[in-house]
Order: C-alpha cells, then sequence, then structure tokens
C-alpha cells in the first residue's frame, strides 16, 4: 500500500515535471476560433467550456501535449472536443496558387449582391436534422456553401471571409496553449487589460531585463498587477532564488495570476509575502541568526534585498489563502513609503552603489550608502 502511494505521488510529479503535456489539475489557456476567446481552465475530469450555447468537458484535453488543435465533433453519445490534425503544409500551398491563379483570372464584385435572407437554401431545421444524423462541422459548411445561391458570384476575398465566417459558428477549433509569462500577459491585456494594469508584453519583458533577474537572485517585488509580475520573475528565477512580494499596509495584495503559471511544490515554496514597512522597521532590528552552513548559492550582485536575511519572521506564504481578496491602499499609507521606494529603484541593486546626499545650501557632501538611508542599522542584517 504504502509502495503504491508512492508510487502515485513520484507519477504526479513527473508529470508536472514535464511541462510538454497537460495533466489533471494544471492550469491552461484555451484560444478558441484563432484568438476570437481566450480562456483560462484547470483540467479536470469534470470541467466543461462552453462555446457558443453548448458546453464541452474537457476531460479529453488531459495528457495531450501544449499546442494540440481540437474541433467540435457530433456522435451518438453527443457533441465533445477531439483532437484535429491539420493539413501537410503542401497541400496548404497548392491550395493557396490554385486560388491565386483562380483569382487573377475572373474578376468579380459583390454589386448584384442583395442582403434579403433568401440566398441560402438551406434552414436551421435541415441544420439540425444533420447534427443528430452526426454530420460534422465541415459537411455542414460545404452543405451551407452548396445551397448558397450567391456564393459564387461573390470575390474570392468574399468566399474565404464566408468560409471562416461558418467554419467558427459551425466548426469551431480549440487550441491548447500553455500559461507562461508570456501569453498569460497577452491574454490579459486583450481580455481585462485593467486587471494587470494595461501592462503589455514588451514593458514586461523590458522589467525583467532592466532589474537584471537571472538564476539565484533574490528580488524584491511590489506587485498590483495580480500577481503577474511575481509569476514572471519565479519563472526567470527557474527555482533557484527567492522572490519576496512586498505591500503597503497590513494587508497583502491579491497575486491570484501566479497559480496560474503551474509552478511546482518548490518553486512556491520560494514564493514569500512580507509588508514593506517590517522590512525597514523595527522588527529587523533583531539581530538574525545566520545559518552554520552557506547557502549552496552564491550571492547575486544585483539582488536589492536577501530574502532569508532581511525578511522578518512575519512571512506570509504566497499560495495558504485560497480567498484572497482585493485590497484597496490608502493614498496616506502609500505616500508614506512611496518617497523611501522610489530611492530604492533610482539606484542599482548593488549594494556597493552609493548615492550622493545634499546639505542644505546645495552644496555636495559626502557619499553615503543607500543601504545606510533605508535600514540604520544595516550591519545586524546581510544584503545580497
Amino acid at each position: 500500500m504504502a509502495s503504491e502511494d508512492s508510487g502515485d505521488g513520484l507519477r504526479e510529479e513527473t508529470m508536472s515535471a514535464n511541462r510538454r503535456h497537460t495533466w489533471e489539475g494544471c492550469s491552461v489557456l484555451l484560444d478558441i476560433n484563432d484568438g476570437d476567446r481566450l480562456v483560462f481552465a484547470m483540467l479536470t475530469h469534470g470541467a466543461t467550456l462552453k462555446i457558443g450555447k453548448k458546453k464541452f468537458p474537457l476531460a479529453p484535453l488531459i495528457g495531450c501535449p501544449f499546442g494540440s488543435l481540437f474541433k467540435v465533433e457530433t456522435s451518438s453519445n453527443g457533441s465533445h472536443l477531439a483532437r484535429f490534425f491539420p493539413s501537410s503544409a503542401p497541400e496548404a500551398a497548392t491550395e493557396q496558387v490554385k486560388d491565386h491563379c483562380h483569382a487573377s483570372v475572373e474578376f468579380k464584385d459583390n454589386r448584384s449582391l442583395v442582403d434579403n435572407n433568401t440566398a441560402q437554401g438551406l434552414s436551421s431545421e435541415d441544420i439540425d436534422a444533420m447534427r443528430r444524423e452526426g454530420a460534422t462541422g465541415e459537411e455542414i459548411v460545404e452543405a451551407l456553401i452548396t445551397n448558397s445561391s450567391t456564393f459564387d458570384k461573390k470575390t474570392t476575398f468574399s468566399q474565404e471571409k464566408y468560409k471562416v465566417k461558418k467554419q467558427k459558428k459551425y466548426a469551431p477549433k480549440v487550441l491548447l496553449r500553455r500559461p507562461f509569462s508570456r501569453s498569460i500577459c497577452e491574454a490579459y491585456f486583450k481580455k481585462s487589460p485593467t486587471r494587470i494594469g494595461s501592462l503589455r508584453v514588451d514593458a514586461l519583458s523590458l522589467l525583467l531585463s532592466m532589474a537584471n533577474v537571472g538564476a539565484y537572485s533574490d528580488v524584491l517585488v511590489l506587485d498590483t498587477v495580480g500577481g503577474l509580475l511575481t509569476g514572471a520573475v519565479a519563472e526567470r528565477l527557474g527555482g533557484t532564488g527567492y522572490v519576496c512580494c512586498t505591500y503597503f499596509g497590513s494587508s497583502n495584495l491579491p497575486i491570484d495570476i501566479v497559480r496560474m503559471f503551474n509552478f511546482s511544490s518548490d518553486v512556491n515554496s520560494r514564493i514569500v509575502q512580507a509588508s514593506f514597512t517590517d522590512l525597514i522597521g523595527e522588527d529587523n532590528d533583531e539581530p538574525s541568526s545566520q545559518p552554520d552552513n552557506p547557502k549552496p548559492h552564491a550571492a547575486n550582485t544585483n539582488t536589492l534585498l536577501s530574502a532569508e536575511s532581511i525578511i522578518p519572521k512575519s512571512l506570509v506564504p504566497v499560495l495558504h489563502d485560497e480567498s484572497l481578496e482585493e485590497v484597496n491602499v490608502s493614498n496616506a499609507k502609500f505616500g508614506y513609503s512611496k518617497e523611501i521606494f522610489s530611492e530604492l529603484n533610482s539606484v542599482q541593486t548593488s549594494p556597493h552603489v552609493h548615492s550622493r546626499s545634499f546639505n542644505e545650501d546645495g552644496r555636495n557632501a559626502q557619499p553615503c550608502s543607500i543601504s545606510e538611508k533605508l535600514i540604520p542599522q544595516v550591519g545586524k542584517h546581510q544584503l545580497n
């Protein structure tokens, strides 16, 4: 019995480590009809996806590789999603050449077409009857084209537009995409940009590059975009460093988007939360106990603050509370620490970089370390 449980745990760990295939309980991004709809879903045997007026189970998507294409098929058991393999590239190229040659010979326009809802000879009752008989979406689209009295009179562009429109309605396709920082940012920017502060992919990549986030770094993050920035930093670290997501006030900010990255338990344990007031307050005056053995990785000079030496005892695990709520930080609380945090961001992340202070008369004074301005007793804490 114990060996069976250990085998199940090893199987689950192996499946979670294999990022090329989906597994039960993982988060996925479903691209419906080439970007018409982007839906985040968790793959379970009871999960469903609504397309049009019908719901389709997501169980067939479990165990399939990311990037697989699915289409709606009708059988005796009802409609379901089935894996679809598109035609090869040479055949598609041949069809494009034929269409181009056909368009270069014939010249058509839509001047004689009148939209009076009489061009289509196939009624909705006929389409429902075809579905009950088990007709596929492609067969229904071909029947609509055949029974259209104005299809041959349309231009080549209008014909392709008509086909795409009918295929999206009667033969929808679903692309199984892996959620990572780029795809998640693109999806949220398209469906709900205010949730992530209208953060585009290029701006997110610029943030990671300018912060010089790399392996074995301990990074301090102020995330007000739902966890997208925290997840992107943790994804780039790859489970080697620590991510401290700080916040102003007494309540932590929601970072629900982190759950969509499908991080392993080891990576999730390296994402922590702590109040910015605790990081620079009296809680840090107590000397922290240093481990006998040094950390297995060398300290990175690009680290803002060491997550193990500076973060107080009031750390909160990120994925502990399932009911994370939005918190509106007051202007007074934000303004109190905004000046301090801006000084932290105005210099390089290396602790050896100094900032020059000024006297009351405007003359230059002796350069002082940025850590001395933010944390008075810097000798009691280690800065990476």
